[in-house]
């Protein structure tokens, strides 16, 4: 399934508080970053693309369907990496784990396993199978987390700051590895280095699309209004 992405006059807030402000975004590229300061509403996005969290007002599409309804459908679609592993995982052992979207996109228990002991089996990880993610390093559960995803073969991965918890050799070892995918990558990211090699960089400023373009038109915009903004007193004022 192709898993074109549209939103269509999108809006979200939560307690009367506006978060999201009427987007209008066709995301068909192979690569988008999405970048912005922290409250700006990228996890929203993400959340709202993923069928997390429903609109206030407006339309998400994935591949024509609702994300929010059609859950069984998005399986195949639509695959999340989240910043911390750790809200991800639900299993005790790496193969539980691994087998979990595979049962709910209705194999059988033998199927599932046998799909798993032959993925773990290709990354040199056979011996991981019973292993207890308590014992996994934060590299490691990432890892754990992006292979249950991709047995799932969704057409687009949503990535929320992926990089954000790893030391500099994980980071590196994740971006080959992200690079080298078949998929649709969705990056959402404060660091403008983390999309520089995108096809697409969407700027979200308060919940709004501040600038939308290639990475080098939109980067050197952002990295100079961060700067600019870093050379105030931006955080004296309590939040409301």
């Amino acid at each position: 399934m192709d898993a074109g992405i549209t939103l269509s006059g999108v809006h979200y807030g939560v307690q009367g508080k506006a978060i999201l402000h009427g987007l209008d975004l066709s995301l068909h590229e192979a690569r988008i970053g999405i970048i912005g300061r922290n409250g700006s509403g990228k996890t929203t996005l993400l959340r709202l693309i993923a069928g997390l969290v429903t609109p206030t007002a407006g339309a998400v599409r994935v591949a024509g369907l609702d994300p929010a309804t059609d859950r069984k459908a998005m399986l195949g679609a639509l695959g999340i990496l989240f910043q911390n592993p750790d809200h991800q995982i639900i299993f005790p052992t790496v193969e539980e784990e691994l087998s979990f979207g595979l049962r709910q996109m209705g194999q059988t228990a033998g199927e599932a396993r046998a799909a798993v002991t032959a993925l773990l089996e290709a990354e040199g990880r056979a011996h991981w199978a019973k292993a207890l993610v308590s014992s996994l390093s934060q590299g490691q559960k990432q890892w754990l987390c992006l292979m249950a995803v991709l047995l799932m073969r969704p057409a687009t991965l949503l990535l929320d700051e992926p990089f954000a918890a790893l030391d500099l050799p994980t980071q590196s070892r994740l971006t080959r590895r992200l690079a080298a995918l078949p998929q649709r990558l969705i990056t959402i990211s404060h660091d403008p280095q983390a999309v520089e090699t995108a096809d697409r960089v969407i700027w979200l400023e308060e919940g709004r699309v501040a600038a939308d373009g290639p990475p080098a038109e939109v980067l050197p915009a952002f990295r100079a209004e961060m700067a600019r903004i870093g050379e105030q007193d931006a955080d004296t004022d309590l939040s409301h």
